[in-house]
């Protein structure tokens, strides 16, 4: 047992040797770590829920009114007002609403008046529906008359986790994505030199000493795996997101770096150049990446999104740092990433051997 041990280690420390030796990888992987945390840093950290609307009215608001979420900031002319919303003075607003003289009297009887909305090209088109509506309501609740509709009953359902007034910042989003993403890129550097040995029949020089196919495996397996783990684990330590769950983001990315390290097997396996390895590297990297992205925007994931093997890992990740939740919370994401691991490393393994024993 020890023997094959010190085989293995033999075979690890040669691959170890030949990652060093290869420029390209290196400076990817240390421009890389440094990139993520350099942009990490500089993402906005903090998340303001609250809409500010400017509002010019003469006989009315004279103090910002803040109230769920909408906050409304006065300005002392109709010109401070508009040079806000285009950016141009101290206080800039999304959106402003310009009131006109007797705009309560006009109301009341009925007489007619004009209520300017001011907003930028930018503004999502929900806002300007609701700033219009707002000023109807407004418009009729001074008049002392009921709205021209019956309102419908409704029950408002919320699908997925309802994280108002808990939502994360920028920063806290894109670290569990610059993390991935480290342990993406050793797909493509696992499946080069698994490519490369191949291609210079490295493998077979290997096979003319002691060591065996299953010694082989094994080390490019072990390689892989603690490769792709050091490297995510020295980016969660210098973008600080640990959380409050450490061991499960341990665990998680354990798992991922199992994970990618199949499929890295499989690409270098089916690739019998670069142009293969880079083709077979981006067959994976891609759906696999998709997940990611889910995170950035709120409510459930596409059925299609959670079958996908990367999702249980992002999950897992965003759970642990984004949100302090812990191994009861992220059992099920872990199972079923464990699931994926098991599969796409008896995959990998299987690949690899049959290549090898077929040279």
């Amino acid at each position: 047992m020890s023997r094959r041990l010190g085989i293995i280690g033999a075979i690890i420390r040669k691959d170890l040797v030949a990652f060093s030796r290869d420029r390209f990888y290196v400076l990817v992987t240390v421009l890389g770590l440094v990139s993520y945390v350099a942009m990490y840093w500089f993402l906005p950290d903090t998340v303001d829920e609250t809409l500010e609307v400017g509002v010019y009215w003469p006989e009315g608001v004279s103090r910002p009114i803040a109230d769920q979420g909408l906050e409304l900031i006065p300005f002392a002319d109709a010109g401070a007002l508009q040079a806000a919303v285009e950016g141009e003075g101290e206080t800039t607003v999304p959106i402003g609403l310009e009131f006109p003289s007797g705009f309560v009297s006009a109301v009341q009887t009925g007489a007619p008046t004009t209520v300017r909305v001011l907003l930028t090209a930018d503004v999502p088109d929900e806002y300007r529906t609701a700033m219009t509506s707002f000023v109807r309501e407004l418009a009729f609740s001074f008049a002392g008359s009921a709205l021209p509709v019956t309102q419908p009953a409704t029950s408002e359902v919320i699908l997925g986790e309802d994280r108002a007034g808990d939502q994360v910042s920028l920063q806290e989003k894109m670290g569990p994505m610059f993390v991935f993403f480290v342990l993406l890129i050793e797909t493509f550097a696992l499946a080069t030199l698994v490519a490369a040995e191949i291609q210079a029949r490295t493998v077979t020089a290997v096979l003319a000493t002691p060591a065996r196919l299953s010694d082989f495996l094994a080390a490019k397996a072990t390689m892989g795996t603690v490769l792709a783990f050091v490297e995510a684990m020295l980016l969660v330590l210098l973008i600080g997101v640990l959380g409050t769950s450490p061991a499960v983001l341990i665990i998680s990315l354990l798992l991922g770096a199992l994970l990618v390290t199949g499929f890295g097997l499989i690409a270098g396996s089916s690739g019998k150049d670069f142009i293969g390895i880079v083709f077979w590297s981006m067959l994976f990297m891609i759906p696999l990446a998709i997940p990611s992205f889910a995170v950035l925007f709120p409510g459930s994931a596409a059925a299609w999104v959670r079958f996908l093997p990367s999702y249980g890992l992002v999950e897992a990740i965003v759970g642990a740092t984004a949100y302090g939740e812990g191994l009861s919370d992220l059992l099920p994401p872990l199972l079923l990433l464990a699931a994926w691991c098991v599969a796409a490393f008896a995959a990998g393994l299987y690949a690899l051997g049959r290549k090898v024993a077929s040279l």
